[in-house]
């Protein structure tokens, strides 16, 4: 047995990370010795993990656990008897069939391959209009505000149809929506604040709809105003939080691996690996994907009694070595393609994964090309990490080149 082996493991939920990149690297001792495990969740009760890949796909595609379930959040409590309450009007993710596959077959058809693919040249242009304000702009620049934000923000806005001049109201509206510390209270006031930004656009469309996809969903005339706005809301913030940080964050991860962000820049054929590795090797979601398990349930040899919550890391799977090889903890931008967890699995996959690629193939394409020599305006360990944020990455990114 290994020291590591030896050494009791924390089950104590969230548990800290060492590295800026990695999950926690309780992660890899759980992984190899109970891929699922009783942990102590943040609301003080007890929940399980799981850390295994193919624990996380069995259990993200079993019925059995619902995805009807509260959101916990650090120092959060249950009351009552723990039960999830309903799912608010449009929030689908937190939704089982039938609900979810109405909702859900009203958006596939927006987000497919090809539709995405054909949004490429209107993504790039998006791009290049950021790069060519950020080379104007003098000493050294904020990434985030300058780039990482801005492209999924204004391509998330002209697919809905929401007027970027908005977006200082809606971004402050999602990021308290996914900070961790965010009271229930607060968290409440921003959600009712997104259904009425949503709401008083759903009137105008109505009025005069154009070619959008909120101005579709008026059209089609099968969601009441409560549930457009949940869809609206849910699709905005998810569509540029979750690429915004992946942009800021891989662009980090690169410069801190000067050796792939070379290998990138001498090769351009590379490019696609490069996006898939980025998004297996940083997995965004950082505290994992939440579900309550309806009856009891056996998995990986644990009997999980009905009413638990069970916590599936996407980002310790993408670190399996029984799916992803000896080096799973090594960027490596030439990595042969496995499927990945980032945008989970089973019938609650990212909706906008296709959008996602899209705009990170475009985004660091042209990073690439344009600042070459771009470089952190500040040590690494200066840089502030998203540590209070469900959705993981950097709240800055000081560059210069």
């Amino acid at each position: 047995m290994t020291e590591a082996q030896a050494q009791p493991v924390p089950r104590t939920q969230p548990m800290a990370r060492t590295c800026p990149f990695d999950p926690p690297p309780e992660y890899r001792t759980l992984r190899e010795q109970d891929p699922v495990a009783e942990v102590t969740l943040p609301d003080g009760l007890t929940g399980w993990l799981v850390t295994g890949y193919e624990e996380v796909r069995e259990m993200l595609a079993d019925p059995r656990f619902s995805s009807r379930r509260r959101q916990l959040r650090t120092g959060g409590a249950a009351d009552g008897d723990g039960s999830p309450p309903p799912p608010a009007p449009g929030m689908f993710i937190m939704m089982d069939p039938p609900e979810h596959t109405r909702f859900r077959r009203l958006l596939t058809g927006r987000f497919t391959v090809r539709r995405m693919r054909q949004l490429t040249p209107a993504v790039e242009k998006i791009v290049a209009e950021q790069l060519d304000a950020m080379a104007a702009a003098e000493g050294p620049v904020d990434l985030v505000q300058a780039f990482a934000l801005p492209v999924p923000s204004l391509v998330i806005c002209e697919l809905l149809g929401v007027p970027y001049a908005d977006r200082e109201e809606f971004q402050r509206t999602s990021a308290t929506l996914i900070r961790l510390d965010a009271s229930p209270e607060e968290v409440q006031q921003a959600q009712q604040a997104m259904n009425q930004f949503i709401g008083r656009l759903a009137v105008a469309k109505r009025a005069e709809p154009g070619d959008d996809i909120l101005s579709d969903l008026v059209r089609s005339g099968e969601l009441t105003d409560a549930e457009l706005a949940g869809v609206g809301g849910l699709l905005l913030l998810a569509g540029h939080e979750t690429t915004a940080n992946m942009i800021a964050l891989g662009t980090l991860c690169l410069l801190h691996n000067p050796d792939q962000w070379e290998a990138l820049r001498a090769d351009a054929s590379l490019l696609d690996t490069a996006v898939e590795e980025l998004l297996r090797y940083l997995s965004v979601i950082q505290y994992g994907v939440r579900r309550t398990a309806v009856e009891d349930v056996e998995l990986s040899g644990h009997r999980i009694p009905a009413g638990s919550t069970v916590v599936a890391s996407l980002s310790s799977g993408n670190r399996d070595t029984e799916h992803f090889g000896d080096d799973p903890d090594q960027l490596d931008v030439g990595r042969t393609y496995s499927p990945h967890l980032a945008f989970g699995h089973g019938i609650h996959q990212c909706l906008g994964q296709q959008l996602a690629r899209v705009e990170m193939k475009a985004a660091f394409s042209a990073l690439l090309d344009r600042f070459p020599t771009l470089r952190l305006a500040v040590p690494v360990e200066d840089v502030p990490m998203r540590d209070d944020m469900l959705v993981y990455g950097v709240h800055k990114l000081p560059v210069a080149w």
